[in-house]
């Protein structure tokens, strides 16, 4: 991945831009949405793995470990505490 590029807000963008609106959905290909929220699922489940092992994780050790800018990492922990999962912090 390179450097300032961050996939998860990326993908968090697209997301909520396809689901706010119906011009954009009317254009994007449901396959291609459908590999973005997969993917994003996949980090969720990464990450909820590792917090259940590890306690609470940071942004900076979350990245580390998948691979993801700290911003992303970040993203993920401020998602999995607004689902509910307390396991992580800023």
């Amino acid at each position: 991945m390179g450097e300032g590029v961050d996939p998860t807000q990326m993908c968090q963008s697209l997301v909520d831009k396809v689901a706010q609106s119906r011009q954009l959905a009317a254009i994007a290909d449901p396959e291609l949405l459908v590999l973005f929220e997969d993917w994003l699922e996949e980090l969720e489940a990464e990450a909820r793995a590792l917090m259940d092992t590890q306690g609470a994780v940071d942004a900076p050790t979350l990245a580390a470990k998948l691979g993801l800018s700290r911003r992303g990492a970040a993203f993920l922990i401020s998602k999995l505490q607004r689902q509910g999962n307390p396991s992580g912090r800023q």
